[in-house]
């Protein structure tokens, strides 16, 4: 099983594996809405995972290219967004990761964070692929709503050619309109690549433009999905949480109020640790040869 290696290059945080003996969550708010926000949720965070004995990504990201409507909250903008981003890690002292949508984003956005998120929409995009490995940073890459889990070999093997450290990310399927579902089988086959995968547990129950201008979703179902991914074995999970997810600039339905984070996590734990210790980890069972 391969490792991602997430590294300090200033000593703000300690480098660490993902795919090691302990789970990453990687978590923060849906786009960066102000620093303040940022640093809010980043501690929090931050301190409910040293307790439970998690690693931690700070998450968020500087410009949502890809809402549903014009009008719609974006961000603050690359060069604002990464200049807080930068900040919000270096005063935490956690690694932080955002998400780009074109090539020409990455060199910036690798001076600033210490991990690249390609979209789910954009996972078959060579140019921002490569251009996202070839910056020397770990990447995580959500598999499209519109592939298959073995779709996500070519994406990976694109960025090996390029010596790149990759975790593979779920996120769901589209099943119909404004319908997502999770093949938990995907990520066993996903881990058999012998690289990370991450269960994105809060866009999983997304519901794709199923507000007219905005998305939709249904946070409900974010925990017993996470619990079900943590059964099958994963390396870590992603969530997006918020103080008040119902005046969250994006993505509110589906997020995790921060204040139930700390029981949100310590159910994985559970699972997480009776998988990871008494079981182990299988590629995908008894029956593989």
């Amino acid at each position: 099983m391969m490792t991602c290696r997430v590294e300090s290059k200033d000593g703000h945080f300690k480098t660490f594996d993902i795919g090691g003996d302990v789970l990453t969550v990687i978590a923060g708010p849906c786009s960066l809405e102000s620093y303040d926000l940022g640093i809010q949720i980043g501690e929090t965070m931050r301190d409910v995972c040293e307790e439970l004995g998690f690693k931690y990504i700070f998450k968020a990201s500087f410009d949502k290219a890809n809402r549903t409507s014009i009008k719609s909250w974006r961000g603050p903008g690359i060069e604002k967004g990464l200049e807080q981003l930068s900040k919000i890690g270096k005063t935490l002292r956690v690694p932080t990761l955002t998400d780009i949508h074109e090539a020409w984003q990455a060199e910036g956005a690798a001076e600033a964070v210490d991990m690249l998120q390609i979209p789910a929409f954009l996972c078959r995009q060579t140019d921002l692929l490569t251009a996202a490995v070839k910056t020397g940073k770990p990447v995580n890459i959500k598999k499209a709503q519109f592939l298959g889990p073995e779709d996500m070999l070519s994406a990976l093997n694109k960025c090996r050619d390029f010596g790149g450290s990759v975790c593979l990310c779920e996120r769901g399927s589209t099943m119909g309109y404004h319908q997502l579902v999770v093949d938990m089988r995907g990520l066993a086959e996903m881990r058999a690549f012998g690289c990370p995968v991450i269960f994105d547990a809060t866009h999983s129950v997304q519901k794709p433009g199923a507000g007219g201008t905005v998305s939709g979703g249904d946070r409900r179902f974010a925990l017993p999905l996470s619990r079900a991914a943590a059964a099958i074995g994963i390396d870590g999970i992603f969530i997006e949480t918020h103080p008040d997810p119902s005046e969250a600039k994006c993505d509110g339905p589906n997020m995790i109020p921060l204040k139930h984070v700390r029981e949100f996590l310590a159910q994985i734990k559970k699972i997480d640790s009776v998988v990871r210790k008494d079981i182990g980890f299988t590629k995908i069972g008894f029956m593989e040869e």
